[in-house]
């Protein structure tokens, strides 16, 4: 039996391909602290026999602020393509984040810093929380986004934590005093 250049071709193709599917889904895993909780799922679109669409409101607590939570709605694909876990999902996300207890900064985070990651399609498309310091106001705030661009410009919301006393405790912690 003979392999012809463009079997071998075709072969190492799927075999790279095979590779880089797996590489994004360990990178995804590193990004996420613990997996988020649902909260609770509303359908928005009734299908005969398989799964609804749906929205999905999410909560995660910021890995590296303690005192910080963050909720985020996202809409799910039903139908043969969502049941089966292949739907490319469209990038419309919102996001709420508050200060839940005190603030308190577990280490130095940089501008911009990943909260947490997930895969929105089979390959190409991430959904990202990522944090900042606006060191003037000392608010922390977030940003998430679709990483795969749509028109030229990605989905986008933002939200914003100031930094308060929280209970009898008077003094708070400077974001500023923790950005890289």
């Amino acid at each position: 039996m003979s392999f012809t250049p463009s079997i071998l071709r075709a072969g190492a193709f799927f075999l790279a391909l095979a590779g880089a599917v797996a590489g994004v889904a360990a990178s995804a895993q590193d990004a996420r602290a613990a997996e988020p909780d649902v909260i609770f799922k509303k359908s928005t679109v009734w299908k005969f026999l398989t799964p609804d669409d749906k929205l999905v409101v999410y909560g995660i607590d910021d890995p590296e602020v303690e005192g910080v939570a963050c909720h985020y709605t996202l809409p799910e694909k039903g139908g043969v393509s969502g049941m089966f876990g292949v739907a490319e999902e469209v990038s419309d996300v919102s996001l709420a984040c508050r200060q839940v207890g005190p603030i308190r900064f577990k280490e130095k985070f940089s501008q911009g810093d990943v909260v947490f990651r997930q895969s929105r399609s089979l390959l190409f498309k991430r959904m990202q929380i990522v944090r900042g310091c606006d060191t003037k106001r000392n608010v922390l705030v977030y940003l998430v986004y679709s990483d795969k661009l749509v028109e030229g410009s990605p989905k986008n919301s933002t939200s914003t934590v100031p930094i308060m006393p929280w209970g009898g405790a008077g003094e708070v912690q400077r974001c500023a005093d923790f950005l890289k």
